[in-house]
């Protein structure tokens, strides 16, 4: 089927759709035709996107939402069933970043991203999954990994862990839908983005100078990732893409293909080589501090 097919109607809810990536996948729903849940914990971000929309002829909501709340998340459920309809797409995509190293990184830092990281993306599944199995309508599960879920990097310990649990999350719960015989109208697929413009990186939660081995390296590792940011994809044209491979039926959906698939095909070699993981002075993120 095509992407207007496909999407060119029903309810989009969108987490982390403010800002960046999130953001793009609403404009791009909302250009198919699909009725957009704008979810975030940024109110003025959402309404200004929600009022974006809505200029443009589309039909949107804006919903303040925190995705590290389970009750929260089963209030949006519960809304949008009961304000919007069915939800057709549901992307969980709303997630922080962290820089530094492990042994520095405050623990409040780091049960933040677990916390929005991971059980964000639980807690929709959890909300919203039940809803969408108890009918025959057509539905889809976007999670949002990352090309870091697929890669390990030195600074971004605790993001890169999370991207790894969303990847595993998502197949075992591909193949979850299969056993529970609800693959006919479920379509669960994962998300490997590369980078695309968002403001990630500035939002990185670092270290505390007073109590970390070196701060600095935390500010550095941000500073290399907004180098990066400089010359990452559209959001709107990684939104494209991935329409399109999700209108295709695919399980893997990749904003930049050959250079995602390419880091997927050297972590398949690594693990089959059992090769130990290699500190590089260049990673696909940009530059490494030694």
């Amino acid at each position: 089927m095509s992407v207007r097919d496909t999407f060119s109607h029903g309810v989009a809810v969108i987490t982390g759709a403010g800002a960046g990536i999130g953001a793009g996948l609403a404009r791009y729903a909302s250009r198919l035709g699909m009725t957009v849940a704008l979810a975030d914990i940024d109110a003025d971000a959402i309404a200004a996107v929600r009022d974006e929309l809505c200029a443009a002829g589309g039909a949107a909501t804006d919903i303040v939402c925190d995705v590290r709340d389970p009750d929260a998340m089963q209030e949006l459920a519960e809304r949008v069933y009961r304000d919007l309809g069915p939800a057709r797409l549901l992307v969980n995509n709303a997630g922080v970043e962290q820089f530094g190293y492990l042994w520095d990184t405050p623990v409040l830092n780091w049960q933040r991203v677990v916390d929005i990281n991971v059980s964000g993306v639980f807690y929709g599944i959890k909300a919203f999954l039940p809803k969408m199995m108890a009918t025959d309508e057509q539905a889809w599960v976007w999670n949002l990994s990352s090309v870091g879920g697929v890669m390990a990097i030195p600074l971004q310990a605790p993001y890169i862990m999370s991207k790894h649990a969303v990847l595993a999350l998502t197949e075992c719960l591909y193949l979850e839908v299969q056993a529970a015989r609800h693959d006919d109208h479920i379509h669960v697929q994962v998300v490997l983005p590369g980078a695309v413009v968002s403001d990630i990186f500035e939002s990185a939660g670092g270290v505390d100078p007073a109590g970390a081995t070196d701060a600095g390296a935390a500010e550095s590792q941000r500073s290399a990732m907004l180098d990066v940011k400089a010359a990452a994809m559209d959001p709107l044209m990684a939104a494209e893409v991935l329409f399109a491979q999700a209108a295709e039926g695919r399980f893997y959906l990749l904003t930049q293909p050959e250079a995602v698939g390419a880091a997927m095909a050297e972590r398949a070699n690594a693990l089959a080589a059992q090769s130990r993981p290699m500190l590089r002075a260049e990673s696909r993120f940009g530059p490494t501090k030694r």
